[in-house]
């Protein structure tokens, strides 16, 4: 399908998916610990934070993108 080839998804999909890993990983870290059950709460914390995550970043990218190019234009 045509969608699953749009940067416009694409883009804000992986991003998204990136940083609510690497974000859910540390936040738990740093207010828990290494926890006995770390993994299993990083996941149920991922997977919440991604399907939040995608559709900020679909939608606010195009706002940064265009902020961002009248910061350089200036």
């Amino acid at each position: 399908m045509k969608i699953f080839k749009n940067p416009r998804v694409l883009f804000p999909f992986f991003m998204a998916l990136v940083m609510a890993f690497f974000m859910s990983g540390a936040m738990i870290l740093i207010n828990a610990g290494f926890i006995d059950n770390f993994f299993f709460v990083w996941m149920r914390s991922f997977g919440i934070a991604f399907w939040i995550a995608f559709p900020v970043a679909f939608f606010v990218a195009p706002i940064v993108q265009k902020l961002v190019r009248k910061i350089c234009e200036s």
